[in-house]
């Protein structure tokens, strides 16, 4: 049975991992305007296979769509980088992983560092809204606006705070980490992984296909699930996300393993 840090940021979840999987960590990164609740049950489920797990709460999150829109997009990335460095340190090596926004992250993550590969969920490198390429100008003369909301949403979505509205600074900070994330797709050289919900009101298919066509890793595998939203981490195919990231983080961890005694 896994047990929170109390010690930690509200929200936020750590676990040091136990048994033969104890050195092998993952840090999860959440989406925008989430917060770890969305990422709990995963990470409780990689932590009762003994992973060491870190889900950090980003800055902006978990209190109000104020607080979010004094933040920027380095605030988030650098958040979450901190928690993959602390976890890594205490692990001989640490996976990266997250849901929409997180995805982007980690992506991120996996460009500048020597991850031994990487978790994606409905990750987001683009947005439905064409407007979006309007935000930089938007963003003075509409300061917010109403978040998107899925016709048939996860159940169990609730997240913590006030995100009864949007920041468009904050959008346009979405869309600078996005640009940024894509960029680094050449340098992700690590085994992926990529969930894609065959439905999804959020982020369109377009992200995961310039996944496929610029990232340089050769072992890219694309799952797709059937009957889940954009938020499938609480949804009906939960268990295929949880039962096939766990099997590959086992796998690719004992490929580096057996590479570095090679």
């Amino acid at each position: 049975m896994t047990e929170r840090n109390k010690a930690a940021a509200p929200l936020a979840f750590h676990y040091a991992g136990h048994g033969a999987n104890a050195s092998t960590g993952v840090a999860i990164c959440h989406g925008f305007t989430g917060s770890p609740l969305s990422m709990i049950p995963w990470a409780e489920y990689l932590a009762e296979q003994g992973f060491a797990v870190s889900v950090p709460l980003l800055p902006g999150h978990g209190t109000n769509w104020r607080d979010l829109a004094t933040t920027r997009w380095q605030d988030w990335y650098r958040t979450f980088e901190q928690s993959y460095l602390d976890l890594a340190g205490k692990t001989d090596m640490c996976f990266v992983a997250g849901l929409s926004m997180g995805g982007a992250v980690a992506l991120r993550v996996a460009a500048i560092h020597d991850v031994p590969g990487l978790v994606l969920v409905n990750p987001g490198l683009s947005f439905y809204d064409r407007r979006v390429r309007y935000v930089g100008a938007l963003k003075y003369v509409m300061p917010t606006t109403t978040p998107i909301v899925e016709d048939n949403p996860a159940p169990l979505t609730d997240e913590t705070g006030d995100y009864s509205k949007t920041p468009l600074k904050s959008v346009h900070e979405l869309k600078k980490l996005f640009r940024a994330a894509t960029r680094g797709l050449p340098q992700v050289q690590a085994p992926a992984l990529v969930f894609k919900s065959a439905v999804d009101g959020v982020i369109p298919p377009s992200s995961v296909a310039t996944i496929s066509r610029h990232i340089a890793s050769s072992r890219l595998k694309i799952v797709t699930l059937p009957q889940s939203g954009h938020v499938a981490t609480l949804d009906v195919d939960a268990p295929i996300i949880f039962e096939e990231s766990a099997g590959f983080f086992r796998q690719h961890a004992s490929d580096r393993v057996a590479s570095k005694s090679s």
